[in-house]
């Protein structure tokens, strides 16, 4: 008899039911696709659309045309789902306009159950040479309206981004209309090729950790 009154045959079997029941559980966790949320930043509207601004929304469009994936109207942004290997990517390019963008960030996090360290925003930068990306696990808004609401409503700038470098050929003072404006006959060639290089390292940072996407793509 074991100290617990129960005969040591039934307490031997009770432990290992137990070890199978946990192995069996760890299996079915680890059998579970990781998720991911690629956020493309942009502004809805035909005024908007092709605009270096809109560059998260045309970098996002091309991971979902390579994958085969549709966009569907849904809460606060355009949602495609798909899957690359083991992981389950979730695209979304949020319909709040750019200056609300955390709002719709937040609600498919918390929708789609997607921790912050999978999530990566895609977003135009005016500091880099037109079509160059860097992939950096946080930082600061850097003036961005976009990433500013992101970070007050997730209340944390902890969390991973895909630069797109749209130059900054303007004069002083008209930075807005240069943003808000499209992009030569010339960068936009640019821009479609390297769109598709953004589109790999969003699957490496996917399948294989920021750290190999950004030892990989970051200034391509």
């Amino acid at each position: 008899m074991a100290g617990d009154g129960k005969p040591l045959p039934v307490l031997l079997f009770m432990n290992i039911f137990s070890f199978f029941k946990r192995k069996n559980r760890i299996e079915e966790a680890a059998d579970l696709p990781m998720k991911y949320l690629i956020v493309g930043l942009g502004n809805i509207g035909d005024e908007y659309d092709g605009t270096r601004h809109n560059i998260g929304f045309r970098v996002v469009d091309a991971l979902a045309k390579a994958q085969g994936a549709d966009f569907q109207d849904k809460r606060y942004g355009f949602v495609a789902k798909t899957r690359v290997k083991n992981a389950e990517l979730v695209l979304l390019k949020p319909s709040t306009y750019m200056n609300l963008s955390g709002n719709a960030v937040r609600y498919w996090m918390q929708q789609e159950k997607v921790e912050l360290q999978n999530v990566l925003v895609v977003v135009d930068d005016l500091s880099l040479p037109v079509g160059t990306i860097r992939m950096k696990q946080n930082g600061s808004a850097a003036g961005h309206n976009g990433l500013k609401n992101i970070a007050q409503m997730l209340s944390t700038e902890n969390y991973p981004r895909l630069k797109f470098g749209i130059g900054n050929d303007f004069p002083r003072g008209a930075q807005v209309d240069f943003v808000l404006g499209k992009f030569s006959p010339e960068d936009n060639k640019v821009v479609d090729e390297k769109a598709l290089v953004a589109v790999d390292a969003i699957k490496a940072f996917c399948l294989s950790g920021i750290q190999f996407a950004m030892n990989h793509y970051n200034g391509k």
